[in-house]
């Protein structure tokens, strides 16, 4: 494995209380300090100081962040200030998931459903691959990271080694590839698949996307191995030797498969027994065949679905023992940082109770083997266990993040472009949404935006009806609009399409919207988890990245969290005044590029590796397409895109190559169309 070397790419040198904090950081962790807080505000380029205490360290680093729209963002940031490292993106796979469920009151089984990014499936393999192979990584994850994952021992342990000359046929490298979950498919070659024509076999690997390796024989002797476009058979290059990684987290050679299989069905006997001695013959009829038929097909197969849910009898891990997860595949140095700690800590403890509750149900009720239960996110007493030395990073730092760190904080308070905290203003409620009418069409004049944040659903779909009848042009966001469409909401918003977005509490931590000027909080003054101090001071932080920035509290009284959070921001922005006037600054707004977090995931994900030292030659991008052209609506063109996905594969199919190539590259521009639509 190479020694780390974190070389940080950019023309900027840290500034304000960025080279304090940096220094600080850096100096405990040298003295071994465990725990520390970094308290930095809104836009005073956090993300800037950790990278550099990373680069400084030299010291593989996980990141974690309490979603997937933030860490897309910070996965974003950290490739470009690392673009010769391995950085990677570890989130849950799921683009929709419904969990395996049942509901004894009505006694309804709800059937495990769900659709699997591919996408990030293969960054969550790319994220072992590097954690396995070299120390210049950064992850940057979600709470996914404490879920259980395969041993990394047996994923390990089952890489497939290949060399030019090595001895080794082409039927026991076949052999090899489907014991590792990899798919013989002639036809339909993608990621987890590989084919055979004569004495060529090609394999994609789990932990790339758009190319594959090339494995010629010479009888029973590896005689060539390059690198190949899966699509258009281009060589891209030649490979003296390589290593194929297993194709699942989830993988087990067959003498562990065959002992795991055995303590299963002796875990099924001794189940079918109690069942059978308490007279639960439906529970016990219920559970025995739904075993037997996992336990056939992994005999056939090597796995099955919901194989995960044996994962204590594949891994050899007693009751009650926790599994393996992501935090196993790093080495014992890494360095973690929790972006968000406010949030994300007490996310993190929350994980494995309602994860518990719902899989106990399924194991009383016969649906599951109660080994079933330690497939399971880590309890938070053995997530600290498997951390190292951590730094807590959050505007509004928790009880327990400041408890754990003894007062070990470093302060971030000056912004590198001169911005300061937003005046904040209480106004009374009596006439509130006249006098909100009046800031939106000011602020919409001067092509600025305003964000509102109001307590209930029902109220922001109101209160956007109602200003969108007063001729503002207006959005809401809510928990039930999903990720993406999400992202395309800002998007609009922070391209001038509507100059207004209501929400509740997702208009909180990590919404970077320079464009916005304004943030109003109605019933700032009802007291509780969305008018604490903290979400106060986070929220007042959206309009901290605009020079006008300005907020305005609609309330009959000043609560105390209101006074504590106003005190606070009028202590920041008196130093920050103070810091501008000494050093000559003029505050100015963040200029940011309207690309979205996601543009890089999915772009890192189609160039097979970028950020790891690895180019390709590819064809030049086809015209950019006008999305009108295919209809008004995202509706039309994800029609248009799957239509294309159909004509690619058929040219695919019939040889095709240069027409099929060309058909991938506009679906990936369409997509990106379709994610600012």
């Amino acid at each position: 494995m190479a020694d780390t070397c974190f070389r940080l790419h950019t023309e900027f040198e840290p500034t304000g209380d960025q080279p304090e904090a940096i220094g600080q950081i850096v100096a405990n962790l040298g003295q071994g300090v465990r725990d520390q807080v970094l308290l930095g505000v809104t836009g005073s380029g956090k993300t800037f100081t950790v990278a550099n205490v990373i680069a400084a360290c030299n010291r593989p680093a996980l990141i974690l962040a309490p979603n997937k729209t933030l860490a897309a963002q910070l996965y974003n940031e950290f490739r470009a200030l690392f673009p010769d490292n391995a950085v990677e993106y570890f989130v849950s796979y799921y683009d929709y998931y419904q969990p395996e469920a049942y509901v004894p009151a009505s006694d309804t089984y709800i059937e495990k459903d769900s659709s699997i990014n591919d996408n990030i499936d293969k960054l969550r393999h790319a994220a072992t691959h590097a954690l396995l192979t070299r120390r210049d990584v950064v992850i940057v994850a979600s709470v996914s990271c404490i879920y259980g994952l395969g041993s990394p021992e047996y994923y390990a342990r089952l890489v497939i080694p290949v060399e030019c000359g090595q001895r080794f046929s082409m039927d026991a490298l076949m052999t090899r590839l489907v014991e590792v979950q990899y798919q013989r498919n002639d036809f339909d070659f993608h990621r987890g698949t590989f084919r055979v024509r004569g004495d060529v076999l090609e394999v994609i690997p789990a932990y790339h996307h758009e190319r594959a390796l090339r494995i010629e024989f010479f009888g029973d002797d590896i005689d060539a191995i390059s690198e190949i476009d899966p699509l258009t058979g281009e060589v891209l290059g030649s490979v003296g030797k390589t290593v194929i990684y297993p194709a699942s987290h989830y993988v087990s050679d067959r003498d562990n498969l065959v002992r795991a299989m055995s303590d299963i069905r002796d875990e099924l006997g001794e189940r079918l027994r109690e069942y059978q001695a308490s007279n639960r013959l439906v529970e016990a009829q219920r559970l025995e065949q739904r075993t037997m038929l996992d336990l056939e097909m992994m005999e056939e197969l090597g796995y099955c679905n919901g194989i995960e849910n044996y994962s204590r009898h594949l891994d050899g891990r007693a009751a009650g023992q926790p599994p393996s997860c992501l935090l196993d595949y790093f080495p014992d140095d890494f360095l973690l940082f929790v972006d968000e700690s406010h949030i994300t800590v007490p996310q993190v403890g929350a994980m494995y109770k309602g994860d518990r509750s719902r899989k106990s149900t399924l194991v009383d009720f016969g649906f599951r083997l109660p080994s079933a239960l330690d497939n399971r996110p880590l309890e938070f007493a053995e997530f600290l266990t498997r951390i190292n030395q951590t730094v807590y990073v959050s505007a509004t730092p928790g009880k327990w993040e400041l408890d754990r760190s003894q007062g070990v904080v470093a302060e971030q308070i000056i912004r590198p472009t001169g911005l300061v905290d937003p005046v904040v203003e209480v106004r009374p409620t009596r006439g509130q949404v006249d006098d909100l009418l009046a800031e939106c069409r000011a602020r919409a004049a001067r092509d600025e935006r305003v964000l509102i944040t109001t307590l209930t659903k029902r109220m922001a779909e109101d209160l956007t009806e109602h200003l969108g009848n007063m001729g503002i042009s207006v959005r809401y966001l809510h928990s039930d609009i999903d990720t993406m469409e999400r992202m395309a909401i800002i998007q609009a918003l922070r391209r001038g399409e509507c100059d207004v977005l209501v929400g509740i509490n997702l208009l909180r931590e990590g919404l970077d919207i320079p464009e916005v000027s304004l943030v109003s909080i109605l019933d700032a003054d009802k007291e509780g988890f969305l008018r604490s101090t903290g979400s106060l001071i986070q929220t007042f932080g959206r309009a901290a990245r605009n020079a006008a920035g300005r907020v305005i509290l609609y309330a009959d009284t000043v609560t105390a969290s209101m006074r504590a959070a106003m005190d606070e921001t009028a202590r920041r922005r008196e130093r920050q005044q103070a810091w501008n006037e000494a050093n000559g600054i003029e505050p100015r707004t963040i200029r940011k590029s309207l690309d979205t977090p996601f543009d890089a995931i999915y772009s890192a994900a189609s160039e097979g590796g970028k950020g790891r030292g690895r180019g390709r030659g590819r064809q030049a991008a086809p015209a950019v397409e006008n999305v009108a052209d295919y209809g008004t609506t995202p509706e039309d063109l994800a029609k248009h895109i799957q239509k294309l996905e159909r004509e690619m594969r058929e040219a695919a199919k019939e040889l095709e190559f240069e027409r099929a190539a060309t058909l991938r590259d506009r679906i990936r521009l369409l997509r990106e169309r379709l994610i600012e639509a």
